[in-house]
């Protein structure tokens, strides 16, 4: 008799227990998995090299199977691409945030200034950069991957936005590609060639900014209404 109870017991316990469904639950979508996926990959190639980074290594470090990740992104190159993209269209997007109406152009080119300096005085970047350019002669399509995704796209991100505050009649210039090109030599050619020649560390968020500020000042000075 106890044991009849103590089954009876048992079975209305399990009664009252949530039924569970069929299968493991999915965690995460496939834009979170990704972007997990994608912060590994900066890691592994800033760290060890396009040459010395595996697709195992990236997935042990986001915590996903190889499976999901060769489903996801189905080679190196693919990753390689898909992390640059993803950066840079992240910048793009604030950058576009800064465009102003020509009230304190000073102050929205010092912010977005500050964006480019963060973007690209970053220690990871500039690791990448110069990591890209050792393995440069064993794998071209990466340094060509760079060049045109990032490189290009954020001297274009910058010339359309100093179109944008030509059209409002904040400055004046002749040609605003070859400006963003200028500009963006005057606010990361220096310290990023220190940096990269081992020279002194990767300037901190007060330096970039204090340099953005300088550049967009100095800039202003040859080309304000």
């Amino acid at each position: 008799m106890t044991n009849v109870k103590a089954d009876a017991g048992d079975v209305s316990e399990a009664a009252d227990e949530p039924r569970r469904g069929r299968g493991r639950p999915q965690l995460r979508s496939d834009d979170e998995t990704r972007a997990l996926i994608l912060e590994a990959a900066r890691h592994e190639f800033a760290h060890s090299g396009y040459a010395a980074t595996s697709m195992e290594n990236v997935a042990r470090r986001a915590g996903v199977s190889t499976k999901t990740l060769y489903r996801l992104l189905p080679n190196k190159a693919a990753l390689f691409e898909a992390m640059v993209t993803q950066r840079i269209d992240d910048f793009v997007s604030v950058v576009r945030l800064r465009a102003c109406d020509g009230s304190d152009v000073e102050a929205q080119l010092t912010e977005a200034l500050t964006v480019f300096a963060d973007l690209i005085l970053d220690a990871e970047v500039m690791a990448i950069q110069r990591l890209i350019l050792a393995d440069s002669d064993k794998f071209p399509d990466i340094a060509e991957t760079f060049f045109r995704k990032a490189i290009t796209r954020t001297q274009e991100t910058l010339a359309s936005w100093l179109r944008s505050q030509q059209k409002r009649g904040a400055i004046v210039l002749d040609d605003a590609d070859s400006a963003a090109g200028m500009l963006l030599g005057m606010l990361v050619f220096q310290p990023q060639r220190s940096v990269m020649y081992g020279h002194q560390p990767a300037p901190t968020a007060e330096e970039r900014k204090r340099r953005a500020q300088a550049c967009a000042r100095l800039f202003l000075q040859g080309c304000r209404r």
